[in-house]
């Protein structure tokens, strides 16, 4: 054999090795399931060490740092850490002392992980772009327990840079650190996936099937985004504009019964519209007296969809006369939403698996 010769080199785990070589532990794969982040409690130092790492993200705010950081050091950081934490502070579950959404993520790890029983090659975990358990001692630990391939899931149907992009930012970010470094992929959005849209119209089925009134409206509120993002090229408008659309079809209903409306606006600057808020005042005040709101681009309820939604919204639509206010809960850790995220997943796993 010279030098030219290529060599077979079987994988960690996967094939046969040389006579009297040590044995070697079985390779595995890993999926990381990816949301958002939560803060670790609602009192103030939480709350800032939590608001100062999201809006320090040059993926979220784009403002030059020479001008945001007087700004968020200034003022922003020393006035809606109270604020965030009193509204966090109405949905915190008391009894494990954490957010919703670190709850369902989690369930939803385990949820998954429980759908590949029997294959020991599959390892599942999860972690959060800001906040505990951070991307980075994840991705750690799924090392330490074998996972040479692992697979990144942002939780968000819908692209935006500033949620799926930075979520994957925090993964390669990771491997920049690892001396052994794992292969990635990551997942793709899954705004028009067939499977989530059926899973987002049984929901709304069988919710309103619960309900002692009929729903004149319905909204479906997305996070919102600065507009000057989606003029620089982000596809997140489009992709929320699409799953409407998608699930309008599958719903069978006619376009003024499901709208598109973006909340949770931040800053002076314009964001994407209708704004959710003021599209529900319109509507009560032209007589609209009923209502139901679905917020798509969460994959688990959390402060956006508990708290703004189903309280302050809920709040505004009666103040300006409206009388039945109902919110669809996420997907979450159902059969449907667990479908969703089994679906993509399997798909994504195809060649690994």
């Amino acid at each position: 054999m010279d030098a030219t010769t290529p060599v077979a080199i079987a994988r960690p785990g996967t094939g046969p090795q040389p006579q009297g070589h040590p044995p070697l532990e079985a390779r595995r794969v890993g999926v990381l399931l990816l949301n958002l982040g939560t803060p670790d409690a609602t009192d103030f130092a939480s709350m800032w060490r939590y608001l100062r790492e999201f809006l320090s993200d040059r993926r979220v705010i784009e403002t030059p740092r020479w001008k945001w950081y007087p700004i968020l050091y200034g003022i922003v950081l020393n006035t809606r850490p109270r604020s965030s934490g009193a509204n966090y502070d109405k949905i915190w579950d008391r009894e494990r002392n954490e957010s919703p959404l670190r709850t369902i993520t989690r369930s939803q790890a385990e949820k998954l992980q429980q759908a590949f029983a029997g294959d020991e090659r599959i390892l599942v975990d999860w972690a959060m772009r800001y906040g505990n358990p951070s991307t980075e001692s994840v991705m750690q630990r799924m090392l330490a327990q074998g996972c040479d391939r692992i697979l990144a899931v942002p939780l968000y149907p819908q692209y935006s840079a500033s949620t799926t992009a930075t979520a994957n930012d925090q993964v390669f970010s990771a491997l920049m650190k690892m001396r052994n470094a794992p292969a990635v992929r990551t997942l793709p959005p899954y705004y028009d996936e067939p499977a989530y849209i059926e899973a987002l119209a049984h929901s709304i089925e069988r919710f309103l099937g619960t309900l002692d009134f009929q729903p004149e409206m319905v909204l479906a509120s997305y996070h919102g985004l600065p507009v000057s993002y989606f003029q620089k090229g982000d596809p997140y408008y489009c992709h929320c504009q699409k799953t409407t659309r998608l699930l309008r079809e599958r719903l069978g209903w006619p376009a003024e019964r499901l709208l598109t409306t973006f909340q949770s606006r931040f800053g002076k600057e314009e964001w994407l519209q209708p704004y959710t808020d003021k599209t529900v005042e319109r509507l009560a005040g032209e007589g609209v007296k009923s209502m139901a709101v679905i917020t798509p681009g969460f994959s688990a309820d959390c402060v956006e969809t508990l708290e703004e939604i189903a309280d302050e919204v809920a709040e505004v639509f009666r103040h300006a006369g409206g009388v039945n206010f109902a919110h669809i809960p996420c997907l979450n850790d159902t059969a449907e939403g667990m479908s969703v995220i089994e679906t993509v997943v399997r798909r994504e796993l195809a060649g690994w698996i």
